[in-house]
């Protein structure tokens, strides 16, 4: 191979690797960013915290009726049935509501769910506070089983006039262990 070839190729290879640096740079540095402030314009992906509100007295504003949606879905691969006992409630700012999700799981095995919460409009997600959530815990349930999973919460009285309607979206996650046996039971823990 020719010295000016050689030297071609070298340049060719220098540049590629500016352009991989570059990309990787544009990824991490701008979609990122831009990703968070296109989600926060367009009401998507909100995120709730993951920790329990501890609820102060406060004024119940009876005149002001706010709609939470609730969704539930599963993640690829989890194989639950998983739903809200309630689609739409309606809630007053600074009341505390209660509703449960229902979960069953199919399989003969023992298996173990996460539930990861989002809130639409992602600007909601402040004035949603939940007091108690089985999103907190990881929920073990029994092949065959069904069980019930209480959420408790409160829409905040500083909630902006403009939000009238709140959807809280659940993705259940199967978390199982591959240690655990089809024989070990995991309710009881």
């Amino acid at each position: 191979m020719s010295e000016a070839r050689e030297k071609a190729i070298g340049r060719t290879v220098k540049k590629l690797s500016v352009v991989v640096v570059a990309m990787f740079a544009f990824v991490f540095v701008v979609m990122v960013p831009l990703y968070d402030v296109l989600c926060d314009a367009l009401g998507l992906n909100g995120k709730t915290s993951n920790e329990r509100y501890r609820a102060v007295a406060g004024e119940v504003l009876t005149e002001r009726e706010v709609t939470i949606q609730f969704i539930a879905q599963n993640n690829d691969g989890m194989t639950w049935g998983f739903r809200p006992a309630d689609n739409v409630l309606r809630v007053n700012p600074g009341a505390v509501n209660e509703t449960v999700f229902l979960a069953s799981n199919p399989q003969p095995r023992a298996m173990i769910a996460q539930a990861i919460p989002s809130i639409s409009p992602s600007r909601a997600a402040e004035y949603f506070h939940k007091t108690e959530c089985f999103c907190f815990n990881q929920q073990p349930l029994d092949g065959g089983s069904s069980t019930e999973m209480p959420l408790q919460f409160i829409v905040d009285q500083g909630l902006p006039a403009d939000i009238r309607t709140i959807t809280l979206s659940y993705t259940l996650f199967d978390v199982t262990p591959d240690e655990v046996s089809d024989d070990q039971h995991l309710a009881a823990r």
